[in-house]
Parts: structure tokens; sequence; C-alpha cells
């Protein structure tokens, strides 16, 4: 079975279980999303949530997270876990958006990427929820399904990427992402996957190799 098939396959089931999956971190505009983007960094989405709660409330412009202290700001998203570096990418962005965008967050990959704390991952999710634009985040979810599917041979996220955007139809790209990133937590876990039950075992590489090795004289 190609890919796009595999593709296409994968998209039936996702559209039928997942059919209003969204970016699940709490957001009005595209400032708040960048802003909740960077903390997400080996953070939860919940966790993230939470602290953006009273942090917008406290930085509600890019002007503001600019002028904002280092060590009070430390402590703002302490609960996000490396917090000084995450501090120094939030402030390092509010500069950059002031000085650089007029306060505003950019719509295109070359000039989102140029920010402080935003690779492409970030500029992804940014472009995708916030702007329309064709995007696969690759995040761990992501980056483990494609490959065990084998829609990739690659592990390295932007050549996952670039395969990717080959195979999914580029309005659907973002959507894709957010589906199969629950896909990932609820079925193709990490560490226990979900095989028998998953629906669409019939057409993922990993688990063929898994059953044919299994049964081989």
């Amino acid at each position: 079975m190609d890919k796009k098939t595999k593709v296409l396959r994968l998209m039936e089931f996702l559209d039928s279980r997942y059919a209003n999956a969204e970016c699940s971190l709490r957001h009005e505009n595209p400032f708040q999303l960048l802003t909740a983007t960077i903390l997400s960094a080996q953070c939860t989405d919940a966790r993230v949530n939470i602290v953006t709660e009273e942090l917008f409330r406290k930085y509600p412009t890019p002007k503001d997270l600019a002028d904002a202290d280092m060590e009070e700001l430390c402590g703002d998203i302490k609960p996000t876990g490396f917090f000084r570096n995450k501090a120094k990418s939030l402030i390092g962005m509010g500069k950059k958006l002031v000085s650089n965008h007029g306060g505003e967050v950019p719509g295109t990959m070359e000039e989102l990427i140029k920010i402080p704390g935003v690779g492409r991952k970030t500029a992804n999710v940014i472009l995708g929820n916030c702007f329309g634009r064709p995007a696969v985040v690759v995040d761990t979810h992501v980056k483990r399904i494609a490959f065990r599917i084998g829609l990739t041979g690659n592990t390295d996220p932007e050549k996952i990427e670039q395969d990717l955007i080959k195979i999914i139809p580029p309005e659907r790209s973002a959507e894709w992402s957010h589906q199969v990133i629950l896909f990932g937590r609820e079925i193709c876990t990490a560490r226990a996957p979900k095989c028998g039950e998953c629906p669409v075992n019939g057409i993922c590489a990993d688990y063929a190799a898994r059953i044919k090795k299994h049964f081989k004289p």
C-alpha cells in the first residue's frame, strides 16, 4: 500500500473518531498561542493552560513581555519547567515582535523562525491555527506514528515534515496534526500501543512487521 493511500485510510478513521480535534492550548489570538506554545516544550498542555490563565492577564501584549522582569517571569512560569530558558525566550519574543513586527505575530515561516524560542514546530502551530496555512506539526506523537505506520523513514523532525507535506492534503494538514496527537495519546501510545484493538493496524508497517516476526517459522 503506497503512502498516499495509507494517509487517506488513516484520515477516514481520524475523521470518524476525532472529528472535532482542535488545538488544546487555550488562546484568543496569535500572540497568546505563540506564548503558550513556547511554554509547552517538555510540559503538558493542561499545565500550560493553568499557567497561562494568569500569565495572559499579567502580560497581555508583546510589549508587556518585552518589559518583563526576568526573575519575576521565571516565577510566573516555573510550573512549566525549564522556566529560565523559557523566560528568556518569552522576553526575546516580545522584544522581537515589538521591534520588528509592530507588536504583531508574523504569518510566514521565514519570519517566525527568527523569533527567540521559535523553531519549525512552533511556527507550524501558529501558521496552521492562526493563519490557516498548510502546516504539519511534527511533535513526538506525529513523529512516532508517522514512522510506525510507514509514512516516513526519517527520524529528523524537519525531514519528517517534508515527507508528510507531500502526502497530506494541504487544507487538512493542521487538523490532521491535531487528530494524530489525540490518536497518539489514546491508542498509538509511546510505551504500550494498543495495536490489537487499533482500527488502522491493517495499514501499519510496524504492526505488520511484528506480526510477521511472531509467526515466523
